[in-house]
């Protein structure tokens, strides 16, 4: 299938979900993405399989944000899923997905499993923030469905969920393609594509307390940089 020429960075996706406004001024700051730090805790998620059964002293220092025991409790959680084997040995990494309208890098794309003939590939997103008590969060979710339907565009067949990783608390949440998630999708590139000039500002203010641009858009809105995967 041939994708179209304007393709939205699955990275705008995320952020116009969380707040259009953020976008605009990203876009205008010509914004270079993650810092360094960054990398590092994603390489957690690379590292299950080790740490599982690492000691207190080597998970002290490796960047995780829960107690030792905690972690290795939800490793070992993890472990008795059916996708952990896909996870720990993916098919790439940094796979650079191009659907029909959008286009990103799934951090992990598992492809499908050789003993399940009916078990369909899935991209993963690797987010170094805090997971909600349930689910993940909306430009998660946004980012997840995107990365899913480029996916599904590429290979000519059905891609059902995406995961998204929180490795720093050793937690994995699956994403379906519901009807109500391919609509939160389809909201956020709409407004991606709609943008013209600086979008107004939200009415959500407990989002951004250390948002960069909270004193040049004037929202006070929790971390930006946590909601998105970034901090």
């Amino acid at each position: 299938m041939t994708a179209r020429a304007n393709t939205v960075p699955v990275s705008d996706l995320a952020r116009a979900a969380y707040c259009p406004r953020q976008l605009y001024y990203a876009r205008r700051d010509d914004d270079r993405g993650p810092p360094e730090s960054v990398a590092t805790a994603r390489d957690l998620a690379f590292e299950y399989e080790s740490l599982r059964e690492a000691p207190n002293k080597r998970l002290r220092d490796r960047p995780i944000e829960v107690s030792p025991e905690a972690y290795r409790s939800n490793l070992a959680t993890l472990a008795d899923r059916d996708v952990y084997h896909r996870l720990v040995d993916p098919g790439s990494r940094d796979a650079l997905l191009r659907g029909r309208d959008c286009h990103g890098v799934a951090h992990k794309l598992l492809e499908a499993d050789e003993d399940t003939e009916e078990s369909p590939p899935v991209p993963a997103v690797i987010s170094t923030g805090e997971p909600p008590p349930r689910g993940v969060w909306e430009p998660q979710r946004v980012r997840a469905v995107a990365l899913a339907l480029a996916l599904a565009w590429e290979r000519n067949r059905e891609v059902p969920e995406a995961i998204v990783e929180y490795p720093r608390h050793g937690v994995v949440r699956t994403v379906r393609l519901t009807t109500r998630n391919r609509g939160v999708y389809r909201r956020a590139l709409w407004t991606v594509r709609s943008m013209d000039g600086v979008p107004s500002r939200i009415d959500d203010e407990s989002k951004c307390d250390a948002c960069e641009y909270r004193e040049t858009c004037g929202t006070r809105t929790r971390s930006l940089k946590t909601i998105l995967g970034l901090g």
